[in-house]
């Protein structure tokens, strides 16, 4: 169970890339991503992976795609090895537990778990 909010979610999102780059746009969608992608006039899906089992996820889901619409394709991009094993879920515990999360998250996401882990 997400610990923020699809809305949060976006909001955190939005807030911490758009002033740095300016044409990345964050949306929100119902429905297949090829379905989505074509609405937007895509070609290329970028999809993140931290480990072989990302990997073996993303690689079923990259081959549905291209079933579902042979105009797409996928580009898997590695996350750095100082990331390879974090997880929201690792990342929320760390954190419910005490531990730092400095390096992470973005500042405004630690200010967010905050907030919301108080709440609780």
């Amino acid at each position: 169970e997400p610990l923020f909010t699809v809305e949060e979610r976006v909001s955190m999102t939005r807030a911490i890339l758009n002033h740095r780059f300016a044409n990345v746009r964050v949306d929100i969608f119902d429905g297949l991503l090829v379905e989505y992608a074509i609405k937007q006039q895509a070609q290329v899906i970028v999809r993140g992976i931290r480990a072989v089992s990302d990997y073996e996820y993303e690689l079923q889901m990259a081959l549905m795609n291209r079933r579902l619409e042979s105009r797409l394709e996928t580009v898997f991009m590695m996350a750095a090895e100082a990331y390879s094993y974090l997880s929201s879920r690792l990342v929320r515990e760390v954190f419910k537990l005490g531990g730092s999360v400095d390096g992470l998250v973005p500042a405004l996401v630690e200010e967010k778990l905050k907030e919301k882990i108080q709440k609780k």
